[in-house]
């Protein structure tokens, strides 16, 4: 079911500021930018072998980089694995009872489709699903 990791996403109250670190002090080039406004972020991609380090700056106060940042400050938001089939990854959690937060893939960065399983089902940690469109 998955292919890879594809990115850790990273939630930061300031791209800018993380990209000195990240970018600067770790010489990583960020190969992408975009914002999400279905996810009320803006990201910052920067590879690392066939990973990527994905920066989340939230654009609003409801967006969920903003809550996870209040709550727990900036750090590891989630962790993300590339499949194949989105739906077919989905139906299989949904049979084996996990709780997801998606349980339909919606658009994401890169035009990927994407969904994410609650943390609840995954001992602490919230799991994005991938696919590209």
């Amino acid at each position: 079911m998955l292919k890879k990791v594809d990115h850790i996403g990273i939630a930061v109250p300031d791209i800018e500021q993380a990209l000195k670190f990240w970018a600067e002090g770790l010489n990583i080039e960020v190969t992408h930018r975009e914002e999400v406004a279905s996810q009320k972020v803006k990201t910052a991609f920067l590879p690392v072998g066939e990973t990527n380090v994905e920066l989340l700056e939230p654009t609003s106060e409801e967006s969920p980089i903003a809550k996870a940042i209040a709550k727990r400050g900036p750090g590891i938001h989630h962790l993300c694995f590339q499949v194949d089939d989105i739906n077919a990854a989905l139906e299989h959690l949904k049979e084996q009872g996990v709780t997801l937060i998606n349980p339909e893939p919606v658009p994401g960065a890169h035009g990927m489709l994407v969904a994410f399983v609650h943390p609840k089902s995954t001992g602490g940690i919230l799991i994005e699903l991938s696919q590209k469109a």
